[in-house]
């Protein structure tokens, strides 16, 4: 494949630095697996659309959480700088809600990152990227933003989403009521990739109260070094401080290469175009449904594809031109 136009990749229409276009944060739709769940009788397997979100994923939800709680405490003043580490989506969220609400904001992403949409996105919304090293993936990133804040911790506001209970309150707060209502209470299994772990604590904690027989399995790479960009394989991994793996029913690995084949087949199948992270969930859903008689199984697409140039059944393409895939972990 040729080289990418970086300036193609920025968003099309200009930033509107409006406090409404937070309310676009949430409510997104619940999407029914239609095709997928034909294979499993009296079993339904939905996705959460999360890339319908202002700032285009998931990761907006606790972006915006941390960041307004981080206001509420006196901790965040227009005097400091948002500080944090990502490798993608939760960057382009601090970008976009420094943007609105007038925050300086720096990141430290991995280099082969930066060059990559998302670096290019939180960009054009301007925030300050710091590079770090591209093969230690979101762990190097995590370190170096550390030593970043530690030499003047007072210029900074660091959420530090790796362990900030905001992050996952965001989810138990908005995304497992939505979940609950979109679904008339009939959900019984819930499913979501382990990146910093947000999500999966959120929706969890949420469900227990809801309906404690909801249950709930934690997605993440089989292999150490995977290519399933934006999960973490636990045991290899800087485990973040608000996973707490004693809540879950369970955890389901997923085989880098059957993420990829699912991205395929989610695009024909359902018309969906999703990167691995959202298909490996799909993976882990397919597995739970295989196991049950009857059930509504809900799985979280962290975003979308739709609007880049990994689409279109060049996935796998694009992917082997890439660095190694240990270098791809990045943050859902």
């Amino acid at each position: 494949m040729g080289s990418i136009n970086q300036n193609s990749l920025a968003p099309a229409c200009p930033v509107i630095v409006d406090q409404s276009i937070l309310k676009k944060i949430g409510n997104t739709p619940l999407i029914h697996m239609e095709n997928i769940s034909k294979r499993y009788p009296n079993v339904e397997i939905y996705a959460k659309a999360e890339w319908r979100n202002a700032g285009g994923s998931v990761k907006s939800r606790p972006a915006l959480q941390m960041i307004e709680d981080g206001e509420a405490s006196g901790q965040l003043t227009k005097e400091k700088i948002i500080l944090d580490s990502t490798s993608g989506n939760t960057g382009v969220a601090y970008a976009l809600i420094g943007k609105i609400k007038g925050y300086r904001v720096k990141l430290v992403m991995p280099a082969n990152a930066v060059k990559e949409r998302k670096g290019v996105m939180a960009d054009f919304y301007g925030a300050e990227i710091v590079s770090s090293s591209p093969f230690e993936g979101s762990d190097g990133a995590i370190i170096l933003a550390k030593e970043i804040y530690d030499k003047d911790p007072d210029k900074y506001f660091m959420p530090d989403q790796y362990n900030n209970d905001s992050n996952w309150r965001a989810h138990y707060l908005h995304t497992a009521e939505e979940i609950w209502k979109q679904t008339n209470g009939e959900i019984t299994h819930f499913c979501a990739g382990i990146g910093t772990g947000g999500t999966i604590m959120g929706n969890t904690r949420k469900f227990r109260e809801l309906n404690p027989k909801i249950q709930c399995y934690a997605v993440e790479p089989a292999e150490e070094l995977h290519g399933l960009e934006g999960l973490k394989h636990m045991a290899s991994s800087i485990v973040p401080g608000i996973y707490d793996e004693s809540i879950l029913d369970g955890k389901i690995s997923v085989v880098t290469e059957d993420g990829y084949n699912m991205v395929e087949t989610l695009e024909k199948e359902e018309g969906i175009l999703v990167g691995h992270s959202s298909a490996a969930a799909i993976v882990a859903a397919m597995e739970l449904a295989e196991k049950i008689d009857k059930g509504v199984i809900v799985t979280v697409f962290p975003d979308s594809c739709d609007t880049t140039y990994i689409n279109f059944g060049k996935f796998k393409e694009f992917q082997d031109s890439q660095l190694p895939p240990a270098t791809h972990k990045t943050d859902h």
